[in-house]
């Protein structure tokens, strides 16, 4: 979404929590802003279209550049280091971004390029770190699902379908990563005789899917405008009505309690019940 676009927000879970919304006058992306992260010192990172990289004040909501991306480069996901990871208090200070131009990036909290790694024949749609920080995790347009060692070395390719992977999860133990694939979501096992689990979850091309390592519960959301929570054998829990317009985005909060979801003009916080 951009900056100076609002977004309409609502709850769904308890009523006691509300989101706290605000509108900047002065946009500091001059285009879509693609991707968004927050520190483990509880800063707000921003990448867009633009190139520009920002560290956001949130109290004050002036932003800072940190650095700018090539021209012609344009960023597809953000993940930083995760937080909960002991002992790693300078890999903490570094974020992975996956661009467009089939490469991720290893940048740290200053803005420099710590590693760049050919990975894709496409743009690399989704990034994400493992729960304990040894591996990294990428898909996309080439429809490959790739393992990475945290320095950005290849592991394996874990799988190759004939259409782009736009969604990528973690399980919870970090022996399973959770893709999907047009209608279908897959649950394959890093093992290599262990076989996969897969099930249709939508009638319309899946966006964005989530697996939260707290209630080991997935959820989804695709181009027919509903989302829906799984648990981890591919049986459904709850479906939402359709909405109005797809929903790009979901995300479970930390504590594995609620889910946000994201479409347009729209942002949703959801109990997990």
């Amino acid at each position: 979404s951009k900056e100076d676009k609002k977004a309409v927000v609502s709850t769904q879970s308890t009523g006691v929590m509300k989101f706290k919304v605000s509108i900047g006058k002065n946009p500091k992306h001059d285009s879509m802003v693609s991707c968004v992260g927050w520190t483990v010192g509880d800063d707000l990172f921003s990448c867009g279209d633009d190139g520009l990289i920002l560290k956001w004040n949130k109290k004050t909501g002036d932003t800072v550049q940190i650095t700018k991306l090539p021209e012609g480069i344009y960023p597809a996901e953000m993940a930083w280091f995760p937080s909960n990871v002991a002992g790693r208090q300078s890999s903490s200070e570094l974020f992975v971004l996956g661009t467009t131009d089939g490469k991720f990036h290893l940048v740290s909290k200053n803005g420099r390029f710590e590693k760049s790694v050919e990975a894709h024949n496409g743009a690399v749609i989704a990034i994400k770190w493992s729960k304990n920080g040894n591996s990294l995790v990428t898909a996309g347009e080439d429809g490959q699902v790739k393992i990475w060692s945290r320095s950005g070395m290849l592991r394996s390719t874990l799988a190759q379908v004939g259409s782009p992977v736009y969604s990528v999860a973690w399980g919870p133990d970090s022996e399973n990563i959770l893709y999907a694939c047009g209608k279908q979501i897959i649950i394959k096992p890093l093992a290599p005789s262990a076989k996969p689990t897969q099930w249709k979850a939508h009638d319309g091309l899946i966006m964005k899917v989530d697996w939260s390592s707290v209630n080991n519960q997935i959820v989804s959301g695709a181009e027919d405008r509903k989302y829906k929570v799984w648990d981890s054998y591919g049986r459904l829990l709850f479906s939402s009505h359709p909405h109005h317009y797809p929903i790009m985005s979901v995300s479970w909060s930390p504590n594995g309690e609620m889910f946000a979801v994201g479409a347009f003009n729209t942002l949703r916080l959801c109990d997990k019940s």
